[in-house]
């Protein structure tokens, strides 16, 4: 059956919003009169990206827990009360064939009150490890999209499909697209390039690990194109010495990430759920430092499912400054590990996961 009707929820980060986007884009090239709304949380992140996306969004007043002690816990309960209210209308004037969630503080009023009214819910988790509300939502919900393999230690077996997450299209195997990067960064095409992927506040270790060793990186005669974040990067270039350049770059933000990853021999990457969904994707070989400033330690998560599967390569935040650019040294000169590593995370990758989210949509109503 086609889709007519049908509400998204949740947000907070890229790794919610993005995946949310994306399912919507396959329901809307399905079934093109679709009538979409999204529900997030108000002054988060998806209030401003999913209307430049092109849908419509309502936001709820619902907020995290602190672990300080606030004035905003003490307002928790109010603003839980209120945003079961306002989903539950919302819900009733909108009449969804089937509401999706996919994480965040908005998904657990929204999926709770489609529950109650009995609207069909669909989870889908990007995470290794889910997160409580998850949890509990999973008991009344018809289907739940993973990303990793052995969620059913946290779900119903029968209720579970491995779609892994939605990510961009982005085309690396190509022998011209890396000839186009060399030229596009000024690389030297004789030697080995190694590509470390920073973003805002949590790029700190991995900036600091670089820092820590330019002359490590010059005496090894390789290259590192390096994404060190806005926040950091007037620090970094006050500091950073002209006999570097020929071997480090630094780039606040990387645009062509496609060039990027088609020129690297190694990536360093933290290990969000998407980034790791697109780096399974690309195939390269990849050494992950998990933030250790993310809720109940998914990163750490995320990564040892791909290093026990000798997908991955995994550097302790804690250990990167003194130990994540000698590993990385270590094996871009293990040939045969790297070959290992390409191969294995390959055989993860989950290039359809938002053709298989929508027929796993279209199944429940």
């Amino acid at each position: 059956m086609s889709i007519q009707r049908v509400i998204i929820s949740g947000g907070g980060t890229g790794g919610h919003i993005f995946p949310a986007v994306a399912i919507a884009d396959e329901i809307k090239r399905r079934n093109p009169q679709v009538a979409i709304l999204f529900i997030g949380a108000l002054g988060k992140m998806e209030m401003e990206k999913v209307p430049q996306a092109g849908y419509e969004i309502v936001g709820l007043p619902i907020a995290g827990f602190q672990r300080k002690l606030t004035l905003s816990n003490f307002l928790l309960p109010f603003k839980v009360l209120k945003s079961l209210w306002m989903a539950r209308s919302v819900i009733k004037k909108f009449k969804p064939q089937l509401a999706i969630g996919v994480g965040g503080y908005a998904s657990g009023p929204t999926l709770q009150m489609a529950q109650l009214i009995g609207i069909p819910t669909l989870i889908q988790e990007q995470n290794s490890f889910p997160g409580k509300t998850n949890q509990l939502l999973a008991k009344k919900t018809a289907k739940i999209c993973t990303a990793y393999s052995g969620m059913d230690q946290f779900f119903p077996t029968s209720k579970i499909i491995q779609t892994g997450n939605p990510v961009r299209n982005l085309v690396t195997q190509n022998p011209q697209l890396r000839e186009e990067a060399v030229t596009f960064f000024g690389l030297n095409p004789n030697k080995k390039t190694v590509l470390m992927i920073g973003g805002s506040l949590g790029a700190r270790t991995l900036n600091e690990s670089v820092l820590n060793h330019i002359e490590l990186i010059q005496k090894e005669d390789i290259q590192v194109i390096w994404q060190c974040g806005k926040f950091y990067l007037e620090n970094i270039e006050n500091n950073f010495q002209d006999s570097w350049k020929t071997s480090v770059q630094v780039h606040a933000f990387i645009q062509r990430m496609d060039l990027a990853y088609a020129v690297a021999d190694v990536i360093i990457s933290r290990a969000g759920a998407l980034s790791v969904s697109e780096l399974c994707l690309i195939g390269k070989p990849c050494i992950l430092v998990p933030s250790p400033n993310v809720a109940e330690d998914h990163q750490t998560k995320n990564a040892m499912a791909l290093v026990k599967q000798d997908a991955a390569v995994l550097v302790k935040d804690i250990e990167a400054k003194n130990t994540l650019i000698p590993t990385v040294i270590e094996l871009l000169k293990d040939t045969d590990k790297c070959h290992e590593l390409s191969k294995s995370i390959l055989l993860l990758a989950k290039p359809n996961a938002s053709i298989d989210i929508v027929d796993a949509c279209e199944s429940i109503i």
